[in-house]
C-alpha cells in the first residue's frame, strides 16, 4: 500500500516524454493551458426570464404608444380654425370686387320743358362719357322732375339711387351773352347760366351748352378722379380701364382742356405729396393745441371760445368721416433747443428770420411737453409760438411765412402780437379770441391738409365728399390686402395656431368688405365708409392676434433642440431593446 502511494506521488514529476495513460481525457495542450484561457459560455436563460424581459419591453412600448403619444399629441397639438383662404386671396387679388364710384348729379332745368330737359341731360351725359378715361369713377346725370328748390326734400330724380353728389341748376339769363358758372363754396350746388336769347338750347353732344356742362363737371371732380386712380394703381387689386381713343379734333381739344399733358404730371406729384404728408385714416383723432412762449407772457388765451367759433364748425362737418377729441395747454419760458440755429435779424425785412432748412429743429421735443399718440387714434399737434419781444416779429426767411406744416405730425404758427408796452418791450399777458382768429384759420387749413382733403374744388362740402370716397377706397384695398397677407401666412406656416377669434374676425371682415363693395355700386358712400372702417379694424385685429404673432418667431429647429435632449436618452435603450427582441423572435 505504501509503495503504490509513492509511485502515484512521483508520477507527475515524470518527464515530458512519458506517455499519458490511455484513460486520460486531457491532451498535452490542455494540461499546459492556464485556467483563465478556458472559454466559459453563459448558462442558458430560463424561459421565465426570457418571458419577463419580453413583457417588460412590451409594457414600455405599450405605455409609450397608448398613453405617452396621445398625451403628447393632445398637449402639443395646435388648433387651426378653418379659414376661407380662397375667398381671402380673391379679395386680395381684386377678383371679388371691382371698386366703382358712381357720382349722382341731380339736374334742375327750370327754363325747359320735360322733353327738352331730357334731351339736354342725355346729350350732356354722352359728352361726359366721351371725356371719361377712368371707368371706375363716372358721373351720372339725373333729371329732377320738380321745378322746386333743389334743396327740397320732395325733389326726386329719374333713376336716382344712392347719395347726391352735386346739384346742377341750368338757369337761363337774358342779360348775358356767354355761358358761365357759379359754384357755391359752402353747399353742393353748381349754377350754370346760359343766354336765354338763344332760344331753346341745342341738345346735341357737341353743342356749346353740353360741352360746357361736361367740361365744368369734369374739372370739378378731376382731382378726386386722379386721386382714386393713384390709390388704385398702388394696389395689385386695381382694375384699370383702358383709355378711350379720341374720335375727332373736338374730343381731343376737350381732353386737352380737362387733362393737359403738361398739368397731369404736376397733379399726380401733388397727389403723391398729399398722400405722403397726411395721416393714415383713423376713426378718432386727438387734437392738441399748445401755446409756447420763451418769456412770461402771454400766459393765458381764449382758446375755448376761439375753438368753438372758428374750428368747431369744421369738426362738425367731419362727423361722417371721423371723430375728434381736443385738449389745450400753455407753456411759458419755452426756450429753443440748444442745438437749434437761433433767429437772425434781417435788416431788409426789418424782422427776425428763421431759415427754412432750420425749421425741422424748431420743435424742442426734449423740453416742450408735447402730447404723444396715446389711445385709439393719432395725435395731431398744433403749436402757437409767440416769440420774445426782443425777437419780434419772427418770420421764415425765404418766403416771410409765419406758419408751416410738419408731415404726419401737425402744424406750427408764429404769432407776432403788437407789444403792450413798447418802451419795456412786453407782450400782452392775454390773447383774446379775436387775436387768435388768424392762427385758428391757419390751423383749419393745416388740419384739412393733414387729413388728406383734396385741394379742389373750392366747395368744402364737395371736398369732404371726395375725402369720404378716397378713404373708402383706401380702407377697402387695405383690408383686402391684409386678408391676402393672412392667407399667405397661414399657408406658409402650417404650425401657426389659428384661434376661433381670428376666424370670426375674418368672417366679419369679408362680410363688411362685401357690404362696402355693394354700397359703392349703389353710390351710398357714407355707408360704404362705415363698412370699410369696420372691415379694416377687423382685418387688423385678425392679422395681429397675439397667439399668432408669437408663433411666427418659433421655428421648427427650436422644437428639435428642445425634444432631442429629453427623448434621446430614453428612446435609444427602448429602440435597441425592441430590435433585440424582434431578432430573437425571428431567429427562433
Amino acid at each position: 500500500m505504501v509503495k503504490e502511494d509513492s509511485t502515484r506521488a512521483t508520477s507527475p514529476a515524470a518527464g515530458p516524454d512519458a506517455p499519458s495513460s490511455p484513460g486520460s481525457s486531457l491532451g498535452p495542450v490542455d494540461e499546459m493551458a492556464p485556467a483563465s484561457a478556458v472559454h466559459r459560455s453563459a448558462p442558458p436563460e430560463k424561459p421565465e426570464a426570457v418571458r419577463r424581459r419580453s413583457l417588460i419591453v412590451l409594457t414600455f412600448w405599450l405605455i409609450i404608444l397608448l398613453l405617452g403619444l396621445p398625451m403628447w399629441w393632445k398637449t402639443t397639438s395646435i388648433y387651426r380654425a378653418k379659414l376661407p383662404l380662397n375667398e381671402m386671396e380673391n379679395w386680395a387679388a381684386g377678383k371679388s370686387c371691382r371698386p366703382v364710384f358712381p357720382l349722382h348729379i341731380h339736374v334742375h332745368t327750370p327754363g325747359l320743358n320735360i322733353h327738352e330737359a331730357e334731351s339736354l341731360v342725355q346729350a350732356a351725359q354722352h359728352a361726359l362719357d366721351d371725356l371719361n378715361d377712368f371707368s371706375a369713377h363716372h358721373l351720372r346725370l339725373r333729371l329732377v322732375k320738380t321745378k322746386e328748390n333743389p334743396s327740397s326734400e320732395t325733389s326726386t330724380a329719374n333713376g336716382a339711387v344712392g347719395e347726391r353728389a352735386l346739384v346742377l341748376r341750368l338757369i337761363p339769363r337774358t342779360n348775358i351773352t356767354a355761358i358761365s358758372s357759379d359754384l357755391h363754396p359752402y353747399s353742393e350746388r353748381l349754377d350754370i347760366f346760359y343766354p336765354s336769347s338763344q332760344g331753346q338750347p341745342q341738345t346735341t353732344s357737341h353743342s356749346p351748352l353740353t360741352t360746357f356742362i361736361a367740361n365744368e363737371l369734369r374739372t370739378l371732380f378731376n382731382e378726386e378722379k386722379a386721386t382714386l386712380e393713384y390709390i388704385l394703381s398702388q394696389s395689385n387689386s386695381a382694375t384699370m380701364s383702358s383709355k378711350h381713343v379720341a374720335q375727332g379734333a373736338v374730343n381731343k381739344d376737350q381732353r386737352a382742356n380737362v387733362l393737359s399733358p403738361a398739368i397731369q404730371p404736376l397733379l399726380l406729384e401733388s397727389i403723391a405729396s398729399r398722400v405722403k404728408n397726411s395721416f393714415k385714416y383713423a376713426e378718432t383723432y386727438h387734437l392738441s393745441f399748445s401755446l409756447f412762449t420763451p418769456g412770461p407772457a402771454p400766459s393765458a388765451w381764449d382758446i375755448e371760445p376761439a375753438l368753438k367759433e372758428y374750428l368747431s364748425p369744421l369738426l362738425n362737418v367731419f362727423a361722417p368721416i371721423s371723430n375728434f377729441s381736443v385738449d389745450t395747454q400753455v407753456q411759458v419760458y419755452a426756450k429753443f433747443s440748444p442745438t437749434a440755429t437761433p433767429p437772425e435779424y434781417d435788416e431788409s425785412k426789418a424782422a427776425w428770420t428763421l431759415k427754412q432748412d432750420d425749421l425741422s429743429g424748431f420743435i424742442n421735443a426734449a423740453e416742450w411737453p408735447l402730447n404723444p399718440s396715446i389711445g385709439g387714434g393719432p395725435t395731431i399737434n398744433f403749436i402757437l409760438y409767440v416769440p420774445s419781444p426782443a425777437q419780434s416779429p419772427l418770420v421764415v426767411k425765404e418766403n416771410a411765412a409765419t406758419s408751416w406744416l410738419i408731415p404726419q405730425w401737425g402744424g406750427v404758427v408764429i404769432l407776432n402780437p403788437p407789444l403792450s408796452n413798447i418802451s419795456e418791450l412786453q407782450h400782452p399777458p392775454h390773447l383774446s379770441r379775436e387775436a387768435l382768429k388768424p392762427a385758428m384759420d391757419t390751423f383749419s387749413h393745416q388740419l384739412l391738409t393733414l387729413l388728406g382733403t383734396p385741394t379742389s374744388p373750392p366747395s368744402l362740402p364737395l371736398r369732404l365728399q371726395s375725402l369720404i370716397r378716397i378713404h373708402t377706397a383706401s380702407l377697402l384695398l387695405s383690408a383686402s390686402s391684409t386678408m391676402g397677407s393672412l392667407a399667405r401666412l397661414t399657408l406658409s406656416l402650417p404650425s401657426i395656431p389659428i384661434p376661433v377669434t381670428v376666424a370670426n374676425s375674418v368672417s366679419h371682415t369679408l362680410s363688411h368688405l362685401s357690404s362696402t363693395c355693394e354700397m359703392l355700386h349703389q353710390g351710398a358712400f357714407e355707408s360704404a365708409l362705415a363698412h370699410a372702417r369696420v372691415a379694416e379694424k377687423e382685418a387688423e385685429r385678425s392679422f395681429f392676434e397675439k397667439s399668432m404673432v408669437g408663433q411666427v418667431y418659433f421655428p421648427d429647429e427650436h422644437k428639435v433642440a428642445v425634444y432631442l435632449p429629453l427623448l434621446g436618452p430614453i428612446g435609444v435603450p427602448l429602440v435597441l431593446g425592441l430590435i433585440k427582441e424582434i431578432k430573437r423572435m425571428l431567429l427562433g
